[in-house]
């Protein structure tokens, strides 16, 4: 009976992926149809080109993007892009990753503010100008053809996203995934206590500081706050070890609290790439999973999180330009799966028999 249920789950899986990948081609398709022959050109890159594995979460501005600009899409276009992210994406995450695209245009103003009110200068605010940061200023390239025969891969990006899709058919990869805020909390004008990555900062908290006085001797690591994630694009750094307290000296309560912040991870993706991922985690041990802290234990304050387990890293850094704990970078990487690695290799594999 149980050997009966198991093949009975993994079927449903199946089909489940299966489903979800169909509507995620369809819509990546219906949104290329929606664009001119030029268009297209701009977009569409071959599989094998070499430029989807470089990405970044800097600013247009510094680090051009390949693809197509979102700003310069037609109305029905971009109604259709929305369709793909929320095909790839679920409702937070979905709402995550426009929030960041809207908080640029937030940034614009409150430089144009602190200028008109005199606390910065005129070459200043032409130094944030030319970043060109901007709701608009987000490229979208598509790698190969999405169908369910091949794989394919697509690519959203600019400043504060990176979001890279993978796809065989049937699973999908989204590692590495990059989402940042600035500022995380706005402070002044209509916008102000506008959070958009509220939970990953949160939740934070709420698990370093769950812990007993013992438990953070371990967990909270004396050394200088790290100025960006270590594993960023920029970065040659990796992070090979494991730091921090393992969750296995954790309480029940405790170990909760670790899941419900990887879950405001994973849970960013559509239902069935989330639940898959967490499963993953699970099945491979919670109790693997190491956390460490570095920084402040307040909000308001630089500070910054790892959370490394067998199959996955999350980094989180809040420290600000100024110092002032309120711009975040987080990353979330799939182990062995970076653009999709395992995806290929069990694709490449099952082609050649």
């Amino acid at each position: 009976m149980k050997q009966l249920l198991l093949t009975y789950c993994l079927l449903v899986g199946q089909i489940s992926f299966a489903q979800s990948s169909s509507i995620l081609i369809d819509a990546t398709n219906r949104f290329l149809a929606t664009l001119s022959t030029d268009e297209q050109t701009k977009t569409q890159y071959a599989f094998t080109d070499s430029l989807r594995f470089k990405w970044t979460n800097l600013p247009v501005g510094l680090v051009p993007r390949p693809g197509i600009q979102y700003g310069s899409l037609s109305d029905q276009s971009r109604m259709a892009f929305h369709r793909v992210l929320s095909a790839m994406l679920s409702s937070q995450g979905y709402l995550k990753t426009t929030s960041i695209m809207q908080l640029d245009d937030i940034l614009n103003t409150l430089y144009q503010q602190a200028y008109d009110s005199g606390k910065i200068d005129q070459k200043m605010l032409k130094m944030m100008q030319d970043l060109k940061w901007a709701h608009g200023n987000y490229y979208i390239s598509v790698w190969g053809k999405p169908q369910s025969s091949d794989p394919w891969g697509l690519n959203f990006g600019g400043h504060h996203i990176a979001l890279n899709l993978t796809c065989d058919g049937r699973h999908v990869s989204m590692s590495p995934y990059f989402i940042g805020t600035d500022p995380s909390e706005v402070k002044s004008a209509k916008y102000a206590g506008w959070r958009v990555l509220s939970k990953e900062e949160d939740y934070g908290f709420m698990l370093i500081n769950a812990l007993t006085d013992t438990q953070k001797k371990v967990a909270v690591l004396q050394q200088k706050i790290p100025g960006d994630i270590i594993t960023s694009p920029q970065s040659n750094q990796r992070i090979t070890s494991y730091y921090g307290i393992a969750a296995s000296q954790f309480t029940p309560d405790q170990k909760d609290l670790l899941k419900l912040l990887i879950q405001e991870y994973t849970h960013n993706f559509e239902h069935q790439k989330a639940h898959q991922l967490f499963n993953k985690i699970l099945k491979s041990g919670i109790d693997k999973v190491y956390f460490a802290w570095i920084g402040n234990l307040e909000a308001n304050k630089p500070h910054y999180y790892i959370i490394n387990g067998p199959d996955f890293l999350i980094e989180y850094d809040n420290v600000g330009f100024q110092n002032d704990g309120n711009h975040i970078h987080a990353i979330l990487r799939e182990k062995g799966s970076e653009f999709g690695e395992d995806l290929l290799k069990q694709h490449y594999l099952q082609s050649h028999k």
